[in-house]
């Protein structure tokens, strides 16, 4: 397991020092960053846990926030915060509070945010183990409820639209692209068609989704030699079946 956590703070402090010693008298192993874009940016590739810890600054750091809010999302860090409600108030107009995994109060429980801390990284550790599945759908309810279902055995990357995904696949490889058929603007055949073009996505299987099942419909799915298709109306069992009977007919995906 890789112990490894980022202590985002803007200088040293005894409470920041208090806390760095703790979590390495605990096993953890601290990498330490400035607020700054350009030092986050080194740590996209890991760590996957971020440790924030608040001041008066972030005030005066709101790119910064931002930055981090879109980092978080497109690299699925985990991203826990050190605080007190005023410094909350302003962070949680940059940063939408279901991103926050944890929120620790001041005066801080420095035993509790080590639990905590060792408790996310088992968690992380057992979660990189999954296969990643990038859903693509223009419906939320669906995208939301399909999301839930997989969410049981995989790790699950959720967009609405066709460039959305192709923005995704810039910067990540799932090891499946569950694509609607339809979708307005960018249709799944036109995602199909960009992923297999380039030289970075062309192998990253695709199965498309599709709410028809009559023999024309499936016919012309087909055609366009996904890597299979399965009906939008399938129960979760039935789902969760065809997802893993694939993984496990390409075991070198």
């Amino acid at each position: 397991m890789d112990n490894k956590i980022l202590l985002i703070s803007s200088g040293s402090t005894f409470m920041v020092d208090a806390l760095s010693k703790n979590l390495t008298d605990g096993g953890i192993n601290i990498v330490h960053c400035e607020p700054r874009i350009n030092d986050l940016e080194k740590y996209k590739s890991g760590p996957d846990i971020f440790l924030f810890y608040l001041g008066a600054y972030v005030e005066d750091i709101k790119d910064v926030l931002v930055y981090l809010k879109d980092m978080c999302i497109e690299k699925e860090k985990i991203l826990c915060m050190i605080g007190d409600a005023s410094e909350y108030d302003v962070v949680l107009k940059r940063i939408p509070a279901d991103i926050i995994a944890e929120r620790f109060p001041r005066p801080l429980d420095i035993k509790k945010v080590v639990d905590r801390m060792r408790e996310l990284l088992a968690m992380n550790d057992e979660m990189s183990r999954r296969k990643n599945i990038l859903l693509v759908d223009d419906d939320p309810t669906f995208l939301k409820l399909v999301k839930t279902w997989l969410e049981e055995e995989y790790r699950v990357t959720i967009v609405n639209s066709g460039m959305q995904a192709i923005t995704y696949l810039a910067n990540n490889r799932p090891d499946l692209i569950l694509l609607d058929y339809e979708m307005p603007v960018t249709s799944g055949p036109q995602v199909l068609e960009m992923i297999r073009s380039e030289s970075g996505t062309q192998d990253v299987p695709v199965i498309f989704l599709t709410g028809k099942g009559d023999k024309e419909s499936v016919m012309k799915v087909v055609s366009l030699k996904p890597n299979g298709y399965l009906l939008k109306s399938m129960k979760k069992e039935e789902l969760l079946k065809s997802i893993s009977d694939f993984f496990l007919a390409n075991k070198k995906i």
